[in-house]
């Protein structure tokens, strides 16, 4: 995949002489396209004059950063204490299955990444998934089933 890297451009111009810039100036690249990609590390670090190896320093220490595509629909699985007892363990290792992905992954789609988080705050709804911004409680594997469908057929 080509990254048109124009938009980079702009975000380093518009940033280059503040002082700190280069978190933000990551943020506002991820926020483009999703991920911060290879190439556009390449053309910060050359713009802004700093080694690549210091940039993905950041870019791995922060969980925020991502270094790889990700699918259209982000679906995170709580594994807190009240959804592990609750069945998110099982819900997770059932979703990994059926979407043929593990932890941190992409469907090959482009569809659907999935992420286990520690906790999603929403203890008295568990077991928790949260796909996007919108958060499911007390899930089982058939509201699953049912959500992964829904969200397959949406446009966007």
């Amino acid at each position: 995949m080509t990254i048109d890297l124009s938009r980079t451009k702009k975000i380093i111009e518009k940033n280059k002489d503040k002082k700190g810039a280069l978190i933000g100036i990551l943020q506002e690249i991820q926020s483009v396209y999703g991920y911060v990609p290879r190439e556009s590390v390449d053309l910060v670090a050359r713009e802004m004059s700093v080694y690549p190896v210091n940039i993905y320093g950041i870019l791995t220490f922060y969980a925020q950063f991502y270094l790889q595509p990700r699918g259209r629909h982000i679906i995170r699985v709580c594994q807190g204490t009240a959804c592990h007892v609750m069945g998110g363990k099982e819900l997770l290792d059932y979703l990994s299955r059926k979407l043929g992905i593990a932890d941190g992954q992409t469907t090959k789609d482009g569809l659907f990444s999935l992420e286990r988080v520690a906790c999603l705050g929403c203890c008295g709804m568990a077991p928790v998934i949260m796909i996007n911004n919108e958060f499911y409680g007390g899930v089982t594997i058939q509201k699953l089933d049912e959500l992964v469908k829904e969200y397959s057929e949406k446009k966007g």
